[in-house]
């Protein structure tokens, strides 16, 4: 993807906090019609992990060992999965888990294993103060070593909307998603505001030096006017971005974000209007959930071997009964033309994070397990 590019991944979740500290509920409707939604539609879930303790996030090293983060304890293990051999990598201290506060996104340098690094987002105490941060660790000899901050901005008073997802782009730019923390002023706010906003950095944490000038000036906000959001994920056939975001009492949303992109969220906020507010031209969804079903994580099928998906977006829900459902692209994929379909109801009845494996399948996670989805 080029500098000049894009995409976008948002969704809601006072949700952590009811489902084990979580929030939300659901339905379909809008920019694209969504038809009665078949369950099970030919796909199931294969557990590979089991027994784990609030796995909000997971990635995988290009051997196929899974990263994953201990939500409310800031641990982070590594986990082979065919012989379920599971141990501690680093434990990040001062974490704070309360609400949807925690561990949530952690991501793999793009040159793994040239450069043994790892990304957390995570919400911990320093300084005194409570911070949402981007931390980097070194892996030596398996062990995590040298936790550097990269990020640093103030948490929220409210333990909610604290988004958290982080990914590296093809463009080797991490990426990542900070919630409004509750107050939706803060997702039009461009000061120094970071919350509301989808940030591009270095993998240093430096500001690359084509972001977007948003309120005047260069920073780490690729996109604003985000109310809380919990996955994103690039299409890998042309570089975009795709977002999920959380509504309030309605409008749960998929979003392709691009480059200084004005999502529309804001103070003037209220159903069904959610997006008017900010600067124009004002994004609005390419897909638009009437009722909130606590749209979650999303991947994209690349060779995934679910029969008749291939490019397809999948995405799941956290408070809907944790329905995984897809969605088709056009042929310049930039808009939603089919679905949303529903393909399998979660064993766990949650559906947290997505990721792609290295050999192309996608995984999800629950509140204590990781599934790979595979044909019936």
């Amino acid at each position: 993807m080029s500098d000049e590019e894009g995409a976008t991944t948002t969704m809601h979740m006072s949700k952590f906090a009811r489902l084990s500290t979580i929030t939300i509920a659901a339905v379909v409707v809008a920019a694209v019609s969504a038809g009665p939604a078949s369950a099970g539609a030919g796909v199931r879930a294969v557990r590979v992990a089991r027994g784990l303790n609030g796995p909000a996030a997971f990635t995988f090293t290009p051997k196929g060992t899974i990263v994953y983060l201990e939500r409310q304890t800031g641990k982070i293990r590594f986990r082979n999965p065919k012989t379920g051999f599971d141990r501690l990598f680093f434990d990040i201290a001062g974490v704070s888990g309360s609400g949807e506060r925690g561990a949530l996104g952690v991501a793999l340098h793009p040159r793994w294993p040239q450069k043994k690094l790892v990304y957390v987002f995570v919400t911990r105490r320093a300084g005194g103060k409570l911070r949402n941060q981007i931390v980097r660790i070194k892996d030596r000899n398996g062990h995590g070593a040298g936790l550097t901050t990269i990020l640093s901005t103030p948490a929220s008073s409210s333990p909610y909307h604290n988004g958290g997802r982080i990914v590296f782009g093809p463009d080797r730019k991490l990426y990542a998603i900070v919630g409004d923390g509750h107050t939706a002023s803060n997702a039009q706010d461009t000061t120094k505001n970071l919350r509301g906003k989808i940030l591009r950095m270095n993998p240093d944490g430096s500001v690359p030096g084509a972001n977007p000038l948003i309120g005047g000036k260069r920073s780490r906000i690729f996109a604003f006017g985000i109310r809380n959001s919990f996955g994103f994920a690039f299409d890998p056939q042309t570089g975009f971005l795709w977002e999920t975001e959380n509504g309030p009492e309605c409008n749960d949303e998929i979003n392709l974000v691009r480059r200084g992109g004005n999502y529309a969220w804001g103070a003037n906020q209220n159903c069904p209007n959610t997006n008017q507010d900010g600067p124009a031209p004002r994004r609005l969804p390419e897909l638009n959930f009437s009722s909130t079903i606590g749209i979650t994580g999303a991947a994209f099928c690349d060779g995934c071997g679910l029969s008749g998906r291939n490019g397809d977006l999948l995405f799941g829900a956290c408070c809907d009964g944790g329905l995984l459902r897809r969605v088709t692209l056009d042929a310049a994929r930039d808009d939603i033309v089919g679905g949303p379909i529903t393909m399998l109801d979660s064993p766990g009845g949650s559906i947290l994070s997505m990721e792609v494996g290295p050999n192309g399948r996608i995984y999800f996670s629950d509140f204590n397990a990781i599934y790979r989805i595979r044909n019936a």
